[in-house]
Parts: structure tokens; C-alpha cells; sequence
């Protein structure tokens, strides 16, 4: 059963995720491009997936002690991140 949550980034449709974790060391996955990482452990994420399918699938690879997974509305404001996060924004 789905969580109320949940519901919107299950329907297929592509959406736009931040996920923090403070492994060290620990890539949520490889470089691709449905993945951004922003800075040391910070990402974007555009995926299909759940929140809960999301989380689970980073919580089981990097294995953090903390660990923040957030559905965004829509692109963040952001200053001082990796280059070429405006562009990978702006293209999403």
C-alpha cells in the first residue's frame, strides 16, 4: 500500500528529488543523467520512483547514519553549488 506521499512520483511520471546522506565516501549511484550531485553527499534526483522506493534504494547503498530524501514542487534556488547545476536545473 502506498503512502498518501507517495502517490505522485509513483504515477510514472518523472520527479524531481534532493537527497542528502552523511556517508562518507558513499555515491548514491553512478554518474548519469538522472543524477546531479550539487555538493559533498548533496544530490538531485529525477526519477520515477516512489519517496519510499527512493529512500530505501539510497539508505541500502550508502548505508548513513542520517539521511534525507525531499520531493521538490518544482527546480531549487541554489548559490555555490557543483558547475553546472543551473544548466542540469534548467534542463530538467
Amino acid at each position: 500500500m502506498e503512502k498518501a506521499g507517495d502517490q505522485l512520483a509513483g504515477s510514472g511520471e518523472e520527479t524531481l528529488f534532493l537527497v542528502w546522506h552523511d556517508a562518507r565516501d558513499r555515491e548514491i549511484a553512478g554518474e548519469g543523467p538522472d543524477i546531479f550531485c550539487l555538493a559533498e553527499n548533496l544530490y538531485l534526483v529525477r526519477s520515477a520512483e516512489t519517496l519510499s522506493s527512493l529512500y530505501h534504494a539510497v539508505k541500502r547503498r550508502t548505508q548513513p547514519g542520517k539521511l534525507l530524501v525531499a520531493r521538490l514542487a518544482g527546480p531549487p534556488k541554489f548559490k555555490g553549488m557543483a558547475e553546472g547545476a543551473l544548466k542540469w536545473v534548467r534542463a530538467v
